[in-house]
């Protein structure tokens, strides 16, 4: 028997050093508190980030108070499913523990502490910051991409700051806490292990037990209407229960089939333990970086994850929908939990499941060198046994990751003469956690960190083999380098861009303008916005305004990514895989993401909806890949078209072509389409059924274009408005930015080129009246050939 009691209400959070105090919200953290109670501005906002360092630096209290009556229970527990992070834990005065890792849980008995009537229970936290810099004066020194010491504490390490987020480093009681009451024994720990083949499905069901009475018991399980009982001799604490399957459906990920899943039950007594499994298998062939699900090698359409949110308790279930809805609806099949963040919560895992979303999970390591020395090592060890036992029932889960380009660092950054011998985390990456997942979860593959080659001796940067990541691309080169580029498989690669021109308006109180401080407080990489501006290259035109700088480098970045995911899928069954950096944001910021961070789809996210649909034309130098990710053959007449920017057929071929289900078909172009009389007067058209790509033969600033002329109307339509455009002449990647008349007004197409004579529709959702003519007018309507002067 057992009961639980969630210890939530009454909290009083006081500064330890400082004279502030005011009611907490459990589960929670300081800056929200704060936040709440009015005492600091949003942290979000102009450059309040600067102001509110001392947060961090700061030790702060959560105390409460509670009533308390003996019952009929023998024991009874504190749990603490997550202390971020150095926390003294005190009961009536007595210390309970100390803890310091904010990637695990915590379970302290306590019964002989509490007391009838009223009881007190304080958290204390020290200054994390504070921490990690004690322990880095211990252990010494240890190089990273950055100053501060994240690598000393297990914690968040982006917390601490990063080129896309803001350093508000948190404290406090992050995931419930309560008191558990027991008799008898209890479920400590469940670990199904899920295998299928031949048509047979088998879950065996690792169960620890803690007793408080050493008397036979009887462990159940039952999963798909099988159940197996399993008898627990005197003081046995661990038991396997097997359970057999026949011909469970298969879980699938999106756009390869069902997500089947069954509820897996446990039970010991009144002790009850409940999720929901599926059966697959995951292989993956190192060498080529092939993730096979099922016996089907699949092509990794992925996007980085990072937390969405600096302070975790506000990412709730149906935000997490929300911004998966955002994934799946561009095409993404994969989410890679980047090591910098956390091992995410159950409800994200159980989406991920529940829409076909592959999660590939890094173990919170990253860009730096890690001591291996104590007391890190020890919290190293019990967080990734709690984290690998606590994931292993979901089928959404496909691999672990040793860390995020520690091993490229140690190779290749200078690390190794600046580290004179100390440790660095090989320790980890190459014995600890790949013992740890041998041990606790050998239905999944280990990798010891990405980038990586999975031959002996080579550079963690080898094309020919594991993973790369590109990053020369943003930081030196123009984005056509990507097609210098003939990986296996791409685990990061990005291009930043603006946020939505709301978000930013509401971040920033002063002006907007590129180079205005509050502007750039909002930019965390180093220099850039010069590599914005740079990347324009000879793609597109210097911005005179900053509505141009904001619309051009959004679309800059939108046509880089697009460009390389297209570059990489053409190379089909080479290369098998791409990982966008990065999906979403955690705060309003110039960056990578293609959801911004107040949740707005950027451009970006339309360029990758086209170029992670299952069926993709691009133009590849002199040939075009017909790249087809469906299950179903694609056929027919692949027609390519030379006209003149007016539109008028210049050359015209007509070529078979069929490309099977999962594979690329490549058609070379000939040359009476290929090679333009004029390339600043021409382009190419390539149309296979519904599909059509326009390829132009020189970049923007050398395209003759004439100035853009339209017919555009708006009109009510359902909940919002349709916006009709009709091209007089050719209009390349029309955008429509809704959301500069109602920040809640979004746009279900974006970068459309028209040629003369076509029209498309754009759809506006929003519950506000909107301006017809503000609609279809500079800057809400955009396209690259639009005349120069823009009214005032």
């Amino acid at each position: 028997m057992s009961s639980y009691r969630p210890l939530h209400d009454g909290w009083i959070l006081s500064a330890v050093s400082r004279d502030i105090e005011t009611p907490a919200t459990v589960p929670g953290c300081v800056h929200t508190d704060l936040l709440a109670a009015g005492l600091i501005d949003d942290p979000y906002l102009d450059d309040n980030e600067d102001r509110l360092a001392w947060i961090g630096r700061t030790g702060w209290s959560y105390s409460t108070s509670f009533t308390w009556s003996g019952d009929e229970h023998e024991r009874t527990d504190l749990v603490c499913e997550g202390l971020d992070t150095v926390a003294t834990v005190t009961l009536n005065g007595v210390r309970v523990a100390r803890t310091a890792n904010q990637h695990r849980s915590y379970r302290f008995p306590v019964r002989h502490l509490l007391r009838e009537g009223v009881n007190t229970l304080t958290v204390t936290f020290d200054s994390a910051v504070g921490h990690a810099e004690e322990q880095r004066a211990v252990l010494g020194e240890r190089p990273g991409a950055y100053a501060a010491p994240y690598p000393f504490i297990r914690k968040m390490a982006c917390n601490f700051g990063w080129d896309w987020g803001p350093a508000l480093v948190t404290a406090g009681i992050w995931r419930p806490i309560g008191l558990e009451s027991w008799s008898g024994a209890r479920l400590a720990e469940v670990r199904p292990l899920v295998r299928v083949g031949d048509g047979v499905g088998t879950v065996d069901v690792h169960v620890k037990v803690e007793r408080a009475t050493e008397e036979p018991l009887t462990l159940r399980a039952e999963v798909a209407g099988v159940t197996a009982d399993v008898r627990l001799a005197t003081g046995q604490r661990e038991a396997v229960v097997s359970l057999t399957v026949p011909d469970p459906q298969l879980w699938w990920p999106r756009g390869y089939g069902e997500q089947h899943r069954y509820e897996l039950a446990v039970r010991l007594g009144d002790s009850a333990w409940t999720r929901k499994i599926g059966f697959r298998t995951v292989e993956v062939e190192r060498e080529a970086f092939k993730l096979v699900v099922n016996g089907v090698p699949v092509f990794v359409r992925g996007v980085n994850w990072i937390p969405d949110d600096c302070f975790p308790t506000r990412v709730t279930r149906e935000r997490l929908a929300e911004r998966f809805a955002q994934a799946t609806g561009a095409g993404v099949n994969l989410l890679r939990v980047w090591g910098g963040g956390l091992y995410e919560s159950e409800d994200f895992y159980d989406l991920a499941g529940e829409l076909g979303l592959m999660v590939w999970q890094d173990f919170p390591f990253a860009c730096a060198s890690y001591p291996e020395e104590e007391p890190i090592r020890a919290e190293v060890v019990a967080e990734a046994r709690e984290n690998v036992v606590r994931l292993a029932p979901h089928p959404s889960l496909m691999l672990w990751c040793g860390n995020n380009e520690n091993l490229e660092g140690h190779a290749d950054w200078q690390w190794q003469e600046r580290l004179d011998g100390r440790s660095w985390g090989g320790g980890y990456y190459f014995d600890l956690l790949p013992s740890i997942v041998a041990e606790l979860d050998p239905t999944r593959p280990y990798i010891p960190g990405s980038p990586f080659s999975a031959t002996p001796g080579q550079p963690p940067q080898d094309p020919a083999s594991g993973t790369i990541h590109i990053w020369d691309v943003w930081n030196r080169e123009d984005y056509g380098h990507y097609a210098a580029y003939t990986p296996r498989f791409v685990a990061e690669f990005g291009f930043q861009g603006p946020p939505a021109y709301s978000t930013l308006r509401r971040a920033v109180s002063g002006e907007l303008a590129a180079d205005a401080p509050l502007v750039l407080h909002h930019q965390k990489a180093d220099d850039g916005n010069g590599k914005l501006l740079r990347g324009l290259g000879e793609h597109l035109p210097q911005p005179g305004t900053f509505d141009d700088w904001h619309y051009l480098t959004q679309l800059n970045q939108a046509r880089a990514m697009a460009f390389g995911v297209a570059r990489f899928r053409s190379l089909a069954p080479y290369c098998m895989g791409t990982i966008v950096w990065q999906l979403n944001d955690c705060w309003p910021v110039t960056s990578w993401a293609a959801v911004d961070g107040d949740g707005r789809r950027k451009p970006l996210w339309y360029a990758l909806r086209h170029a992670y649909a299952d069926r993709l034309l691009t133009v590849q130098g002199g040939e075009v890949a017909v790249v087809n990710d469906g299950d179903e053959p694609w056929l027919g007449e692949l027609v390519l078209t030379r006209q003149s920017l007016t539109g008028r057929p210049l050359a015209k071929e007509s070529v078979p072509v069929e490309a099977a289900p999962r594979s690329v078909a490549r058609v070379a172009l000939p040359a009476a389409v290929g090679d333009p009389d004029d390339p600043a007067a021409e382009l190419l058209t390539v149309q296979l059924g519904d599909a059509r790509v326009v390829s132009f033969f020189a970049e923007d600033t050398a395209v003759a274009f004439a100035p853009a002329d339209y017919d555009a109307r708006a009109e009510p339509a359902g909940s919002g408005y349709r916006v009709t455009v009709t091209a007089r002449t050719l209009l390349r990647d029309l955008a429509l930015f809704p959301d500069r008349l109602d920040p809640a007004a979004s746009v279900d197409a974006m970068l459309v080129t028209l040629l003369p004579g076509e029209e498309t529709t754009f759809h506006i959702t929003t519950d506000r009246p909107l301006d017809p003519e503000a609609l279809t007018s500079y800057p809400v309507l955009r396209c690259v050939n639009e005349p120069r002067e823009h009214p005032s």
